[in-house]
């Protein structure tokens, strides 16, 4: 059994959606399926350590056969065994480990060495860039928004105001046109410095929703354009999302898709709900896209 020894080459940071590969492994899974490594792949995965968006949907093309990508996972090898998603046993860019994109599939009919053209869905593709957009965009609106309830200096964000997001983010899952990002507004959170004097109040939450969506009303109407910055074409070299928002460049550390302009995405609004979890406030943004 010979495993890669380098980093996937990923495609999708600069919006392939299909390519040609080499297959470098192929073995056989627990649940009866494969899994297949690449020398190259476009077909975002999902990363164990933060799920936010999910994997692409693909084919996989070698001759007159081909077989769906049933799934599409984050792996590493250490040259010995293949580890996928959350068995992973060492942090992401650990040396003497490969980090690799496995490509699961309901088949073992590819072999190494064979070549294959990898086709990504575009339309999934698409409307799953415009929610993470779309999410980083409303992530933005809500820390302007949330700035005077700071009480202490934190962390700031890539537009200057205190890093609510970063600092209560909970989970955040990304789906076709939309988002769902929930907040924990803990102790922790409180002895940074937040104040949640007043939110539980239903006209304090709407006037703050109501903010959110005249600055993304402001910012999507501007078409500004959006691209990845990356240090290199491995699977965890870094990647950033650059938006040229209307008097300033914001740069946020992302490994997603996105579109390529704020005018693509329509009409983007949020709706936040607060509801109290074993006594600690849960706040949640609903986002979406109507394009």
């Amino acid at each position: 059994m010979t495993l890669p020894t380098e980093d996937t080459r990923v495609l999708y940071p600069s919006g392939s959606v299909d390519t040609q590969a080499t297959v470098l492994h192929s073995e056989p899974l627990s649940d009866g399926r494969s899994a297949v490594l690449l020398d190259a792949t476009c077909v975002h995965p999902v990363d164990a350590g933060w799920p936010d968006q999910g994997p692409d949907m693909a084919l996989l093309h070698h001759g007159a056969a081909f077989w769906p990508v049933e799934d599409c996972i984050v792996g590493a090898t250490d040259g010995s065994a293949l580890y996928v998603g959350e068995g992973i046993p060492v942090a992401k860019g650990t040396p003497g480990w490969a980090f690799v994109v496995v490509h699961v599939v309901d088949a073992d009919g590819l072999s190494a060495g064979d070549t294959v053209t990898v086709e990504v869905d575009e339309g999934l593709r698409d409307a799953t860039s415009a929610g993470h957009t779309s999410c980083h965009l409303a992530s933005l609106a809500l820390n302007a928004a949330l700035a005077d309830r700071w009480k202490k200096d934190v962390r700031l964000d890539a537009l200057d105001h205190p890093d609510f997001d970063g600092l209560a983010i909970e989970e955040s899952l990304i789906g076709p046109n939309a988002s769902v990002d929930t907040y924990r507004l803990g102790k922790s959170l409180r002895k940074k410095g937040f104040s949640v004097e007043g939110l539980a109040d239903g006209s304090a939450l709407a006037a703050i929703e109501a903010t959110v969506n005249a600055t993304l009303a402001g910012w999507t109407t501007t078409d500004a354009a959006v691209r990845i910055d990356r240090d290199g074409d491995r699977l965890t070299d870094r990647r950033y999302w650059v938006c040229e928002l209307p008097g300033a460049t914001v740069r946020i550390p992302c490994g997603g898709t996105h579109v390529e302009s704020l005018g693509t995405l329509g009409v983007v609004t949020v709706g936040l709900t607060l509801h109290d979890l074993d006594g600690t406030l849960i706040l949640t943004m609903n986002t979406s896209a109507t394009r």
